[in-house]
């Protein structure tokens, strides 16, 4: 698939989404946490470029791979935290809104594990990779050359 158009042909919108994306590691969530709430919004969003990046990174932060692919299906995986599976609910729900927008139920689930400060933190980490998902699929954004950075 070739690309549609390169995301920083417009520099302010591309500074602004940046700038929501530092806001979102300088939370105090775990790295971990945040990669892993990105790679699954990615997949649920078919955005082979984020699930590619985000993989990487998490695999840099040294995440295994069972982990990794077992995501698709966390609910049968007993893998996960309870913390994590209380993230994976409430990416669901951000992420699809659509899909009976966000339930009561999402949102005690994320209450039990998050702080009211962190589920704006899990909440603005949904924004910014549903956002980054949207323009990357819109653009074709190429797969498969992202690098991590070096921890």
């Amino acid at each position: 698939m070739q690309p549609r158009f390169n995301l920083t042909a417009d520099p302010g919108a591309y500074r602004a989404m940046s700038e929501l994306e530092k806001y979102v590691h300088q939370t105090s969530l775990e790295a971990p946490l945040i990669h892993i709430v990105k790679l699954y919004a990615s997949i649920i969003n078919h955005c082979a470029y984020c699930i590619d990046m985000h993989w990487k990174d998490l695999r840099a932060l040294g995440e295994t791979e069972q982990r990794l692919y077992g995501l698709p299906a966390w609910r049968e995986a007993p893998y996960y935290t309870d913390r994590e599976r209380a993230a994976f609910i409430w990416t669901e729900a951000v992420t699809v809104v659509t899909d009976g927008f966000i339930s009561d139920e999402a949102y005690d689930a994320v209450k039990a594990h998050f702080s009211e400060k962190e589920i704006v933190e899990l909440t603005m980490v949904l924004v910014a990779i549903n956002g980054w998902n949207r323009l990357s699929v819109a653009a074709r954004t190429t797969p498969g050359t992202y690098q991590p950075k070096k921890q």
